[in-house]
């Protein structure tokens, strides 16, 4: 028979891995550790759960978590692959001579020479490490410590607004490089170790051919008018189309990876996330939300969890007395590998923020811990350097991200910023969508209960009055920052909007108004007012009218969006739209050049002060910007 189901499996271990990954962010939020990585968590519970509830089970009853967790494994890394932006490290290749200043600028040649850097100071650290115990092999095991955790900084950075500045994007693409050179030195080396050198070597390279093809291919398949059809036909329902079109990539370079080794499997699965990373637009992408939600919902668990599971404390025994030395040093030389090498940022950035990014990519988790179970399997690295690294995967992805906001302290006056007034849904809502769009977000909110409430829900809040002028002086209302008055009280948005026009002059404020008799008055001061009711009936007019446009720009996920772009470069002054060399992902939509619209085409003349709007992705608006500004 093809199909033989049977009810003989034992499961009561899923039972209790599955408790665990249910109870883990229930504990978080209970406990308001909220800053804690739930993964550590995780592994703490696996021990527990190993000690007290696997010890009289048979092998046969683990051997279905083994394969879970080797699949959590292997989603984590695909994962890992998919957090990385590859249109944003092909923008950042660099397009003129480079000089010294050009260099400093440019995150991807600074994070390459941190990473080289990073691999010198690993080496160096892992002699001194020899000294006090014995390391089978020096090289595979600088390499485990140089790895960092794109998974801990992004979010880091995202809880902050950071991910859009200039700084966020230098820390976010130098976390990129170490992670993606990390898996590939360390899969060559383990494959070298295996097998020697051996021609067989030459087949890893058929994995980023492999890459490559399917780079292309998916990028010209996308765009075909029947698959784009077909495509979101499918997308919903029962087929869901797009995530199962997910797993068969995972597992195309997996089963490929596997037939040239299985030291290998690991790249392939980082590999075939940065492909689907290439056809998707991150940020707001429902297929990432599905695929985050099958990983972190149900697979990745059960790879921590069996990790803490699999955990013996007992292994370190085989230090004696220079365990309390060897664990310090470790400590000391995960950090400093990462943090001297960040010092390049201090010309750009001053010294504080420098040495504040580097203790952030010094963050190591999934892959530090994934590197050393392969050194272990490989006998590079002992059952004791294995649990310490284990350790030390604990103690860094807690501390990297305390010791940076320790060392750049986020100040809620510094830079571009929203300030909203109100702490109503609307406002709370409009807070989220702008942090989507990596936008620094203040509410100011009044009353005690709803401020704590904001607070609780990790998003920055004063609890001041808004018609207090006071409350602006405090947050150093910039000409540039906008003001959206949202109190759910008519006669205080309009108190509040004159206050900010008359004693401010400010000029970027948007107010919500519910009665048409006071449009007049907000008119007469010049500010932008929103009708609940003509948006309603503009948005039931948009579904009936254009229901498809509506439902792209509003209801989806997908990363397109208008945005505003003024020219600034006195270099493009003058010249034709053709000879501007404009991100693929970009379209020109209108111009405003003083009081006039027009539609831009290629011989059109752009000049300083001009307005685009440009419809696209935000890889395209970031390389727009530099472009134009």
């Amino acid at each position: 028979m093809l199909l033989n189901i049977s009810f003989h499996y034992d499961f009561y271990p899923l039972l209790i891995v599955a408790a665990i990954a249910w109870l883990t962010p229930i504990l978080l939020s209970v406990f308001k550790l909220k800053k804690i990585p739930a993964v550590i968590i995780e592994i703490i519970l696996g021990f527990v759960a190993a000690k007290y509830f696997f010890g009289g089970l048979s092998e046969n009853s683990l051997i279905i978590l083994d394969f879970f967790a080797l699949f959590g494994f292997l989603f984590l890394m695909f994962l890992g692959g998919l957090e990385i932006d590859v249109d944003q490290i092909i923008a950042s290749l660099p397009r003129r001579r480079i000089t010294v200043s050009r260099f400093l600028k440019n995150p991807l040649l600074v994070g390459l020479a941190q990473f080289v850097l990073a691999i010198v100071f690993s080496y160096l650290a892992t002699m001194a490490l020899a000294q006090l115990i014995e390391i089978p092999n020096l090289w595979y095991f600088s390499l485990i410590m140089v790895t960092t955790s794109v998974a801990i900084v992004l979010p880091v950075l995202k809880d902050r607004g950071e991910t859009g500045s200039r700084f966020g994007q230098m820390v976010i693409i130098a976390a990129a490089v170490a992670d993606i050179l990390s898996i590939i030195l360390f899969t060559f080396t383990a494959f070298v170790i295996k097998n020697g050198f051996h021609y067989k070597l030459l087949y890893i390279f058929a994995l980023f051919v492999l890459f490559f093809i399917f780079y292309k291919l998916i990028n010209r398949i996308k765009n075909i008018p029947i698959f784009k059809k077909l495509s979101y036909q499918l997308s919903t329902a029962a087929s869901q189309i797009r995530i199962r079109g997910a797993i068969l990539i995972i597992l195309v370079f997996v089963v490929i990876s596997q037939y040239i080794g299985k030291e290998v499997v690991l790249l392939g699965a980082f590999l075939s996330g940065l492909v689907l990373s290439s056809m998707l637009h991150r940020e707001r992408s429902l297929m990432l939300i599905k695929l985050d939600g099958m990983g972190f919902g149900f697979f990745i668990p059960f790879f921590f969890i069996m990790v803490g599971a699999n955990f013996d404390p007992s292994a370190l025994a085989e230090f004696d007395e220079s365990l309390i030395g060897f664990l310090l040093l470790l400590l000391i030389s995960l950090f400093a590998i990462k943090v001297i090498p960040a010092l390049l940022w201090r010309s750009l950035f001053g010294t504080r923020k420098a040495l504040s990014g580097g203790f952030l990519i010094s963050s190591r988790l999934s892959l530090i811990i994934a590197a050393s179970a392969i050194g272990l399997e490989l006998g590079v690295i002992t059952t004791g350097i294995n649990s310490s690294i284990i350790i030390m995967a604990v103690i860094t992805c807690f501390a990297s991200p305390v010791i940076y906001n320790w060392l750049s302290p986020l100040n809620l006056t510094e830079g571009s910023k929203t300030i909203i007034v109100g702490g109503s849904s609307t406002a709370v809502l409009l807070a989220r969508r702008l942090h989507l769009h990596g936008r620094k977000v203040v509410i100011i909110e009044q009353d005690q209960q709803r401020y704590q409430s904001i607070k609780e829900k990790g998003i920055n809040t004063m609890h001041k009055k808004g018609l207090d002028a006071q409350t602006f002086i405090d947050l150093d209302l910039k000409n540039d920052n906008y003001v959206v008055i949202e109190t759910g009280d008519d006669e205080q948005n309009l108190s509040i909007s004159r206050m900010l026009r008359n004693e401010f002059q400010h000029e970027k404020i948007i107010s919500r108004i519910n009665k048409f008799s006071l449009d007049q008055k907000y008119k007469q001061l010049g500010i932008e007012t929103l009708d609940e009711t003509q948006i309603l009936a503009t948005a039931i007019e948009n579904l009936i009218i254009r229901p498809t446009t509506y439902h792209a720009l509003v209801e989806t996920f997908e990363n397109f969006s208008v945005e505003e772009i003024f020219i600034k470069n006195r270099a493009i002054d003058g010249k034709q739209v053709k000879e501007i060399p404009f991100n693929k992902n970009a379209i020109l939509m209108m111009l405003k050049r003083e009081n006039s619209f027009l539609i831009p085409h290629g011989e059109t003349y752009l000049k300083t002060g001009d307005l685009l709007m440009v419809f696209g992705t935000q890889t395209a608006f970031d390389e727009t910007r530099r472009t134009l500004g």
